[in-house]
């Protein structure tokens, strides 16, 4: 029976508030401190609304054993130093300043009663008071609201909880950067694509899908979050299927030795949905770094080709030997030799037979272009008649030249006999 009347006293069942409090939480995926926060503001607002003044700073404190409600007035411990002190006569006219505010400087604000106590009666409450701190004062207790102060309330609870709901999605996928996210495709608003990742909505922009890719609502997908925006209508969630660092996280996913540690991704170069070079490396000795990622009979690569919509993938080698990487990097063209033509601005050329020179660039240079990209170096590919051809011309430079020089000898042999004989 007593229960029942503080119950009714306090206006609050506590079993039952503090069920509904952890329902929305788990809901939410929201903090329980955040929630009990927001209903506190929200009955301060309400009380502030039908028993409190404007200017007050009321502040609400929820007992969670008993569910009772504590009203708190709330002043600042102020002085003439930080506020501006007015004296009004009996008619209510302005009289004339306590404190006069220096040209130039900023205005002090306006002292106020209702928000404000002056520091030699703040003492009077708090001893040891001084300027700045803040003075509570418990007020009575009310049961009763109207409509507008309980519509006050509800609002309140509503912007807030979203508030604190965009803050939780906001951090829980700010984490999740990088990553490679399971989503279904919610829907298509002109070349927009919106996908569903369970909690949130992200957006595949154009420039973000692969060419010839068609999405359909439905549609099941692995998306890369690339970027995620605060906003005021809640996260931005920038979605990726063209970034390089998706192939990776697709082969962390397929491949054991490269999410272990044991193989290592060190370089990736990429034309999305057409072709992707990767170059790997073994950190322990008796493992094959690209059997490691091609997998028995290719199932770990075919799983990831097939997952990009059949993008080519070519796995090389890294090698710490720069000519031997450059020329890995043209695979499937067989490479004959590799000059570095200047290292300092990274420049090499690359000599291939005249049957593999086409396969060596690609069709429309892709080959060579994703090779340049890969080993960042500038790539120069040439047949080998080429290089024959230059080889024979020099030599029949030399040849020519050492004619021309024997012959200039003997002229000048045959001159210098007629002038002895003269």
């Amino acid at each position: 029976m007593a229960k029942k009347q503080e119950e009714k006293r306090s206006g609050i069942n506590s079993n039952e508030f503090n069920s509904a409090i952890t329902q929305i939480c788990e809901e939410k995926g929201i903090n329980k401190d955040r929630v009990m926060q927001t209903v506190e503001a929200a009955l301060a607002a309400a009380y502030k609304k039908d028993y409190g003044k404007k200017s007050q700073n009321i502040r609400a404190e929820i007992d969670g054993v008993s569910g009772g409600v504590n009203f708190f007035l709330i002043k600042e411990v102020v002085d003439e130093t930080s506020r501006e002190f007015v004296v009004f006569d009996e008619e209510g006219e302005r009289e004339e300043k306590m404190e006069e505010v220096v040209d130039g400087e900023e205005k002090l604000p306006r002292f106020n009663p209702e928000r404000d106590i002056t520091l030699e009666d703040a003492i009077l409450i708090k001893k040891d008071a001084k300027v700045g701190d803040t003075i509570e004062t418990e007020l009575e207790t009310q049961e009763n609201y109207g409509r507008v102060a309980a519509q006050t309330a509800k609002q309140v609870i509503i912007q807030r909880i979203r508030e604190a709901e965009k803050d939780a999605m906001y951090e829980e996928y700010k984490e999740k950067e990088g990553e490679i996210l399971n989503g279904t495709v919610q829907r298509i608003e002109g070349q927009n694509v919106f996908i569903d990742l369970g909690k949130a909505t992200g957006i595949l922009f154009p420039s973000e899908q692969v060419k010839g890719e068609e999405y359909k609502i439905g549609q099941r997908l692995k998306v890369y979050l690339g970027k995620i925006e605060s906003d005021t209508r809640g996260p931005g969630i920038i979605l990726s299927r063209t970034h390089s660092e998706m192939v990776r996280r697709l082969f962390e996913l397929e491949v054991p030795e490269i999410f272990s540690g044991t193989v290592e991704i060190k370089a990736i170069a990429r034309e999305a949905g057409s072709r992707t070079k990767i170059a790997v490396i073994a950190k322990e000795e008796g493992i094959d770094p690209i059997g490691s990622c091609v997998g028995q009979k290719g199932t770990r690569v075919q799983a990831i080709i097939d997952e990009l919509g059949g993008e080519k993938i070519d796995i090389i080698e890294w090698n710490e030997n720069i000519e031997k990487f450059i020329g890995a990097s043209l695979s499937p063209a067989k490479v004959l030799a590799v000059k570095i033509a200047n290292e300092e601005e990274k420049e090499a050329v690359v000599i291939v037979p005249e049957d593999q020179l086409s396969l060596a660039i690609g069709q429309r240079g892709q080959n060579v272009r994703l090779a340049a990209k890969l080993t960042n170096w500038k790539i120069d590919v040439t047949g080998d008649n080429a290089e024959k051809k230059e080889t024979v011309e020099k030599t029949e430079e030399s040849s020519s030249n050492e004619s021309e020089s024997t012959d200039i000898q003997s002229e000048e042999g045959v001159e210098s006999k007629k002038e002895s004989e003269k």
